[in-house]
């Protein structure tokens, strides 16, 4: 890499270089953990390991779902550093007390909370990078690093858990991932984040935790972003799910052959990664992400035709692809839609709304798969790709300007504020240091500016009320 396109990248920047390099150390430990929580399973539990397998991860989605509103919530009144530190800390705790399990009832009880952690690190970790990385060329880049960070992790923990588990036993991987959780928290700590502006939220407790679902869902953009959220979950479950017992039982493939279907998909991924920050900044995210839609879509109609092994690879990295192309500029869209103190409860929401995607899709990969076949389930998670991504191009507009004109009717109200442009008013006496907190009135107003549904702005123009 030259100097002059090191400037540009996002890694030319301190803070984020280091937040980058915690990312992918826990990534990569959570990567060995995976591995080891199997073996875990398989100790304990025999041939019913599948079970609690299937368990521990249902659990993790249920943690994801639940839990990261709540945190999402209340992001914004806890210094973010601190919050991810102390998350980091308490994700290693719980990691080290996985080895001394003696009964499954404690992995579900410990996997529970592990991830009820990472429902709150992650959504807040994701919405730090915008206040570092501000421009969004940079950003768009940073996006793609973190998506090759977790492909590159799929293809890589696999492998150097095996090597590792030559040498230690498997619940030492469980400390490695403790020992990575601790490194994350360092270099986090090492980090200087931007003070985060006041919030003009009010302050109720139900009002914090559904602020995130309640301004996603009526963000018109965001809504058709859930909707190809349905469509990654869709082509990643039928992925996830179905590879291993395809290869090996339909086209009587060994297990380096389920290795290669998977390194598939992740390379089909990469790809995307690694050429979307060229192109996004000329074409608008919508076109890529419907584009993606359609070919996740259409790889799994491909699968209708019983594909022999080649013909399954290239699917598999259409489906990569498609998948790529819609999560890449995610960020960029959760950005442009929410204010710098809400980012928190919007990474949050989308967190929690695509792992109740993931959720559904799991189990409707699985069963009819098993239940009616192969070719069912690619028609069924087929089909609900075609209808997620037609939804998503009906209530996604074309045209999506960022300033959108509204209007304000007369309002009296009480919330923290700063005399910004929507606060220009007297006080009888002095009310204290801004933010300050007092009864106050808006009056009647029409104008246009950057729009995002927030504490002022609570039904997108032109949408019915």
């Amino acid at each position: 890499m030259t100097r002059s396109r090191f400037l540009e990248s996002p890694l030319a920047d301190r803070n984020y270089r280091r937040l980058f390099t915690a990312q992918v150390i826990a990534l990569l430990g959570t990567g060995l953990s995976t591995v080891a929580l199997a073996l875990l399973a398989y100790d304990m539990a025999g041939g019913g390991a599948g079970i609690v397998l299937g368990t521990a991860l249902a659990l993790k989605m249920v943690a994801y779902v639940g839990i990261a509103p709540i945190v999402g919530g209340f992001a914004h009144r806890l210094p973010r550093r601190f919050l991810l530190v102390s998350l980091d800390i308490a994700r290693a705790a719980i990691m080290a007390c996985l080895p001394f399990v003696t009964e499954v009832w404690q992995v579900y009880v410990l996997i529970f909370l592990l991830n009820s952690c990472a429902a709150g690190f992650t959504p807040t970790f994701q919405a730090t990078i915008p206040d570092i990385v501000t421009y969004e060329s940079r950003y768009t880049k940073a996006l793609s690093l973190s998506r090759l960070a977790y492909d590159l992790e799929n293809l890589l923990s696999p492998a150097l858990a095996a090597a590792l588990l030559v040498v230690v036993p498997y619940d030492a991987l469980f400390t490695g991932n403790a020992m990575a959780f601790l490194a994350s928290a360092g270099f986090v700590l090492s980090v200087r984040l931007p003070r985060a502006q006041p919030s003009d939220r009010d302050v109720g407790v139900w009002t914090n935790i559904s602020f995130g679902v309640r301004a996603y869902l009526k963000t018109p953009r965001l809504r058709g972003l859930l909707a190809l959220s349905v469509v990654v979950a869709c082509s990643g479950a039928m992925v996830i799910v179905n590879t291993v017992v395809y290869i090996r039982d339909r086209l009587g493939g060994s297990e380096t052959d389920t290795a290669i279907a998977f390194a598939a998909t992740g390379l089909g991924s990469m790809i995307v990664a690694l050429t979307l920050p060229h192109v996004l900044p000329r074409f608008p995210d919508r076109s890529f992400m419907l584009i993606g839609g359609a070919l996740s879509a259409t790889g799994l109609f491909l699968g209708l035709t019983g594909p022999g092994f080649v013909p399954f690879l290239l699917i598999w990295l259409c489906l990569g692809a498609g998948s790529s192309l819609i999560q890449v500029p995610v960020g960029r869209l959760l950005r442009r839609s929410a204010k710098g103190t809400d980012r928190p409860a919007y990474f949050a929401a989308q967190f929690a709304l695509t792992h109740g995607c993931w959720l559904l899709a799991y189990p409707l990969a699985g069963w009819t798969a098993g239940m009616f076949g192969y070719e069912t389930a690619f028609a069924v998670l087929a089909g609900v790709s075609v209808v997620a991504t037609l939804v998503a191009a009906r209530v996604w507009p074309r045209e999506d300007p960022s300033e959108l004109e509204h209007r304000h009717g007369a309002l009296d109200h009480v919330h923290n504020h700063v005399h910004d442009e929507h606060h220009q008013h007297d006080h009888d006496g002095w009310e204290g240091p801004e933010p300050h907190r007092h009864p106050h009135r808006h009056a009647p107003i029409r104008h246009k500016h950057s729009f995002v549904i927030d504490g002022h702005h609570w039904q997108w123009p032109g949408t019915p009320r």
